[in-house]
Order: structure tokens, then sequence, then C-alpha cells
């Protein structure tokens, strides 16, 4: 058993009064403006799909141009042609996300990037529920939208967002940190998934204005490493 859940009896109490208070304090953003769809380049195109939370919808910066969406299309259409599309929105899980994914009638993708486990984190679902969740969701878009490439990017580092308060912050890392180790684990045999992170890359001086988004800088990086990936398998 991880440490953090050792400590949830003694610290249960707090963490709950703290949860509230965040929940009622947190500045409210919007999802970003822009474009949810479209296809950029000439020739046979890559198709895309981003899906999942308000951190793929863009929440922290003002258009999609800044936001994952865009910035990875930039990335992308210097080498390859790509008709994309944006699924994305405030709030979801994992155990939900499948149902509104289904709701938006989404388009056959070669490549799907994945943003969830943020809310999951912030719920009282264990991890075990939460990868049967995730690997409904993951082949569904297998078997249904002829899905070969996945990236699913990591629970960002909860430890260091400026909106959570002590003890808090810290058992909410922690558990974003045992979601990460399992998801990797579970990705790592499945020859079309591909785990991705960009901890260690910036910091929370770099997140949005409410202290627990995404700013312009971390999706760029979180682009750029996206981009990289998805390149690589091409040229193989």
């Amino acid at each position: 058993m991880q440490l953090y859940q050792l400590s949830l009896p003694l610290l249960a109490p707090l963490l709950l009064q703290q949860g509230k208070r965040v929940r009622r304090d947190t500045l409210r953003l919007p999802e970003a403006e822009g474009d949810r769809t479209g296809q950029q380049g000439h020739g046979w195109p890559l198709r895309l799909l981003i899906f999942g939370d308000s951190a793929a919808a863009g929440v922290g910066a003002t258009h999609q141009h800044q936001a994952l969406s865009g910035q990875l299309i930039q990335c992308l259409t210097p080498h390859h042609p790509v008709d994309w599309q944006l699924i994305a929105h405030s709030g979801l899980t994992t155990a939900n996300a499948l149902a509104f994914l289904q709701s938006q009638s989404p388009r056959p993708a070669d490549v799907l990037v994945l943003s969830l486990g943020v809310n999951d984190v912030t719920s009282r679902i264990s991890v075990k529920e939460w990868i049967f969740q995730y690997e409904k969701l993951l082949n569904f878009a297998r078997q249904q939208l002829d899905v070969s490439h996945i990236l699913a990017t990591a629970v960002p580092p909860m430890h260091q967002f400026p909106a959570l308060p002590q003890p808090l912050r810290w058992y909410l890392g922690q558990r974003a940190q045992h979601f990460n180790q399992t998801l990797a684990a579970h990705l790592h045999s499945a020859n079309d998934g591909e785990f991705v992170s960009i901890a260690g890359q910036l910091t929370g001086q770099h997140m949005a204005s409410d202290g627990f988004h995404p700013g312009p800088a971390i999706y760029q990086a979180w682009a750029n490493t996206i981009a990289k990936r998805i390149l690589t398998r091409l040229s193989k």
C-alpha cells in the first residue's frame, strides 16, 4: 500500500476541508476558443484525434492556437498533412469519458492523444478501477475508430500545483504518481500504446493564472513531446 493511502485515515478531515475550499475559491477559466476540427496540408493526411478533459480543451490558453491542439498541428504539418479533430470537455473523468466520446460521433483516426486523469485523482476512484475504465476507452478507440497509435498523457505533477494547499498538494501529488506508474506499466506491453510525460520540463510558474491548468509554455512543451513521438513512429 502506498504512503498516501496509509495516511488517509489521519488526514481525511483536513483534506476534505481543503478540497472544498479549493473548489470554492479557485479561479474558473474557460475552455480555449477556436476551431476543434480541420485539415492542413496536401496529400494523404494523418488522421489525428485529441480527446480528454479541460487540459485537452485548452483551459489556461486564450485560443486553441496556444493550446495543445493548435501547437501540435503546428509541429506536425511541416512534416505531414493532418486531418484533426479535438473532442474535449472540462470535468471529464475516465469513467464518463467513453460515453461522452461516443456521443460526439468521433471520426476514425490513426493517432489518438489522450489527456485524462486529474479528475480521477481528485475523485474516490481506485487505481484498479481507473485502469479498467481506461482500457475500455482504449479498446473502443482500437476497435471502432481504427486507431493504431495511442499516446496517453501522464497525469500532471499535482504536487507542483500552486492552487493546492499542503497537505492536499502532497496527497494528490502522490496519488497522481501512483496513477502514472500503473498506467505506464499497463501500456508497456501494448504495441500501439505509449505513456507520455513532460514532468520536469517546466514548473508551477508556467501554469495558468488559476494555478491548476497548463499555461501556453506547458502546452508547447507537451505538443513538442507528442509530435516527436508521432513523427518517430511515422518514420519507421
